[in-house]
């Protein structure tokens, strides 16, 4: 049996752990069952904002008239749209990404792994290792709803959608959540006919409340969305998936998107035999470290609470110093936890949202784009910034930007929540660019009913 100093199960983001140096003073390696990289890389975050960004430019020539240009799309040619991106998605996946991990002198073996003990791994059930530390890192995947499951029909989610081989005329897609709101903008902006089916009363519902109800407002014009509906059944029809709603109503498209949320890809880890715990929702039970079971640790969303990239990353980070470092253990860093989601408009949020505030211990603000110079330039008639702040420190407590380049504006707001800045000094304490959009955020600062003296800083 093969000895390791450290096992890592999973490439995503359990790649973070083994740098040149991981400091666990013996050998390393790393187990992927699936495509190198994990989800982010091959089928997720990175391949759909490369959509994400065709379908931006679509819109923006479709809209030209409103500034004066007579400028049409012609033609959407989705073989060149997908094949750039696949081939950019699949060469860094399976050529520099590996050779570089495997530099590191960190073996790299292919198969599903699977405990046969506290400290042992059996591998495509014929290649058995035995490691100190084990770090499980195995992300999830598309959780099927069994309507859908048990239908017998043909479906994609978003592992698949990616790669499709024509455009459809029309696309039913299950759920409303960021998965479902992106892809919907993506091929709404191809000329593609979408349903969204949703079971809560708002898309995004996850989000500030007001936030949810305006991006759902917004998009209600652009896609037939179903609210509050429940499905009974899917079937087909001639050519066509028909999703059948409790109160009678059939949604028909051509093609079917389920995007009913994710789940931890826990199953068949043998976890019970190495002492981990796994939660009702299938996740790995980690303590504050990131530690299942004593050697053995667990990261990203296959044990976080948020499955975002950037958390993922942050808790391989932790992780590796914590293996590295085991008598100076650093804590998870779930603190102001920051998202984005890359549909039209965009939406980025940081810290509470207004369901999770108490009437009068928090104030409110909220600014327009439209209420400022760059937002009359770029006719945009529905964005704005939501702030919620503690009155008595002045400090903020929540930021939420509906609206053009969200991912981007808020960044000033995340690090305001992160280091405890004042409303004040960052407002004031420092320049804000004129007449940049980034004035949006500015305003809402300002009209913040807090101490607005400032205490540091030269601008005023």
């Amino acid at each position: 049996m093969e000895q390791y100093a450290l096992a890592v199960i999973g490439s995503g983001s359990g790649k973070v752990v083994v740098p040149d140096d991981v400091g666990v003073g013996g050998k390393v390696v790393l187990i992927e069952s699936g495509a190198f990289g994990g989800t982010c890389i091959n089928r997720g975050c990175i391949p759909t904002k490369m959509f994400v960004y065709t379908a931006d430019l679509a819109m923006q020539v479709s809209g030209a008239s409103q500034f004066g240009l007579a400028a049409t799309l012609e033609r959407v040619d989705w073989p060149a749209i997908r094949d750039r991106i696949i081939t950019r998605v699949d060469e860094s996946s399976h050529a520099g990404r590996r050779e570089r991990t495997e530099s590191t002198n960190c073996t790299v073996l292919d198969g599903r792994a699977r405990f046969t003990g506290p400290h042992e791994l059996v591998i495509n059930d014929d290649t058995r290792i035995e490691a100190e530390q084990i770090v499980i890192a195995t992300g999830g995947r598309p959780a099927i709803p069994p309507v859908v499951k048990n239908a017998g029909i043909e479906f994609h989610t978003s592992d698949t959608i990616l790669r499709l081989d024509a455009l459809p005329a029309s696309m039913v897609i299950l759920g409303g959540g960021y998965v479902a709101v992106e892809w919907a903008h993506v091929f709404s902006s191809f000329g593609v006919d979408i349903h969204i089916v949703e079971r809560a009363a708002t898309l995004m519902e996850a989000l500030d409340a007001e936030i949810s109800k305006r991006f759902t407002d917004q998009n209600a014009k652009r896609w037939n969305v179903h609210l509050d509906a429940t499905v009974t059944d899917v079937r087909t029809d001639e050519d066509d998936v028909v999703v059948v709603l409790e109160d009678g109503t059939r949604v028909a498209g051509e093609l079917l998107l389920v995007a009913t949320g994710r789940r931890p890809n826990t199953d068949d880890l043998g976890l019970d035999v190495a002492g981990v715990t796994l939660g009702d929702n299938g996740h790995v039970v980690v303590d504050n470290f990131g530690r299942a079971a004593p050697g053995v640790w667990a990261l990203g969303d296959c044990s976080s609470p948020f499955e975002l990239k950037h958390v993922a990353n942050a808790e391989a980070r932790t992780v590796a110093h914590n293996l590295a470092h085991p008598d100076d253990l650093r804590a998870l860093p779930h603190d102001w936890v920051p998202s984005a989601v890359f549909t039209n408009p965009q939406i980025a949020s940081v810290g509470a949202r207004s369901q999770d505030l108490e009437d009068g211990r928090f104030v409110e603000a909220a600014h327009e784009y439209s209420d400022t110079a760059y937002g009359w330039a770029i006719q945009d008639h529905g964005g704005f910034c939501k702030l919620y702040a503690d009155p008595e420190t002045g400090t903020l407590l929540g930021a939420h930007i509906l609206g053009y380049q969200a991912s981007l504006l808020i960044t000033p707001l995340i690090e305001a929540v992160s280091h405890g800045q004042r409303v004040a000094d960052l407002a004031r304490g420092q320049y804000w660019i004129h007449p940049a959009l980034s004035e949006v955020v500015e305003n809402a600062l300002l009209k913040l009913p807090v101490d607005q003296t400032v205490r540091s800083g030269q601008a005023h």
